[in-house]
Parts: C-alpha cells; structure tokens; sequence
C-alpha cells in the first residue's frame, strides 16, 4: 500500500475530489482527518467509510478563517500523532469577471485559495520537520497554467498557488519535505455549476460546458477519482525525488 502507516490530513474532504482522496488515503493504508466547513457532509463521509471498515477522523472548520484554518491543522497533527501528508485542496470559483466587482467576494475567494494554502504550509510544516518529512500537494486548476476568461480571481488566484508550490519546494527541500500542486481540468463534481453555471441558466451552463470541454483533447469532464489518484502519486513516497512540479489532470487541455 502506497501509505501505510503514514498520518494524512485532506482538506475540503467532505464531497468531489477530497471525498474520493480521503477513501484513497484510508484504501492505501493511511491514517486520515479530514477537514471541511460541512459538518453534515464530514458525518456522512465517516459514516460511509465505517461501513468500509474504515476509522476516520473529522475536523469542522472554515478554512476561509486563519485562526480555524491554523487550527485544524494542530488538531489534525493532535488526533493523528503528527502529519506525514497534507492535500491542501480548499478552494471556490469565486467571481465570474471583474467589471464592478463585489469585493466580499474577491477577498472570500482569495483567502479561501490562496491564503488557507500558505497558512496551511506554514502551520504543518513543523509536524513534519518533527517526523522527518513529508509531502505537500495543493490543488490548483489549469487555470493556474493558463488564463481563464470565464474565471480571472480563479485563475489569478490558481497562479499564485503555483507559484507559491514552487518557492516552497526550494524552502522545504532541505527539511525532506516535497511540494507539489495538482491542476484539474473541468470536473464532475458539485463545484462545477460555480463555473459553467453562475448565472443560474441551465442552457447557459451546459453551452459553457460544451465550450470547455471542446478545448479538451480527450473530450470529456475530469473524475473525481482521477484527481485523487494523481494526488496519491505525489504525496507517495513512489515521487520522493518529485518536488515544485504542477501536475494537469486535464484531459490534454495543456498540451495545446
């Protein structure tokens, strides 16, 4: 099993890719608190995994907010015995253009992308120090390789998170500590609607769907499961000599 015996935290865990990445974590042998906003969404996710035969610690928290962002962290490391892996995957679509543009929301979208990744790094990266190492991975997008004109604060904030996964890279080399970003294409998960479909017009957001995905060499949405197993990979010990690297799941979209 690719992570036996190592204590993994996943963030926004309770639904799409973190849900698949905690069941991936937990199948492949790791300990695992997962943590969201959704104290709901958290219940039902242990409750299916005991019924896997699976025991999974759960953290509410708004990761929007430094001091429960800081602080999930700690009780993370405090449940599990410290922290071998994190995925950082917090993150919102945030608003759709930039024309009389609603503050609350930028600053929402900015603190929920890119401030809970930098403060989650910081925060986790003395448990790691103190078990010898670890890995990182965040989740970006592809539109944190290239520009989004459905999405500029996405993609603005997706391209800060990448940069921020290469400074650190370099920074925590030395603590045997990796670093890595993950960037999904369009996904079939509950956050897609937030995308293709901010106007609330169901013809409006399938024509954007259809849009999308024509730039999609490979002709469809990104699963859930896809993503989860990419992020596996990375935060294995299977990538020990793999850091800074932004890794697409995305169907060919970047290949362009």
């Amino acid at each position: 099993m690719r992570l036996s015996n190592k204590l993994a935290v996943v963030t926004a865990a309770a639904s799409g890719m973190g849900r698949a990445g905690v069941e991936l974590f937990l199948r492949e042998g790791a300990r695992v608190a997962a943590v969201d906003v959704n104290a709901d969404g958290l219940a039902d996710l242990a409750a299916a995994m005991e019924a896997k035969g699976y025991a999974l610690e759960t953290i509410r928290a708004d990761l929007s907010r430094p001091e429960e962002m800081r602080g999930s962290i700690n009780e993370a490391a405090a449940r599990l015995g410290g922290i071998d892996v994190l995925w950082a995957h917090a993150g919102t679509p945030g608003p759709g253009g930039v024309e009389n543009l609603d503050l609350a929301a930028y600053e929402h979208a900015i603190a929920l992308n890119v401030t809970s990744a930098t403060l989650a790094a910081g925060e986790v990266i003395g448990h790691m120090r103190r078990r010898g190492g670890g890995s990182v991975v965040f989740t970006a997008s592809v539109s944190g390789l290239v520009g989004s004109m459905f999405s500029p604060v996405y993609s603005a904030a997706k391209f800060a998170v990448v940069g921020l996964t290469k400074s650190l890279a370099q920074r925590f080399a030395p603590d045997n500590v990796r670093v890595n970003v993950v960037c999904p294409g369009l996904a079939d998960t509950p956050m897609k609607l937030g995308f293709t479909g901010r106007s609330g017009d169901p013809a409006e957001a399938a024509a954007n769907q259809e849009r999308m995905l024509a730039a999609v060499p490979m002709g469809r949405l990104c699963k859930a499961e896809e993503v989860a197993h990419a992020v596996l990979w990375l935060a294995s010990d299977d990538a020990s000599f793999v850091t800074g690297v932004a890794l697409p799941v995305d169907g060919g979209f970047t290949a362009r």
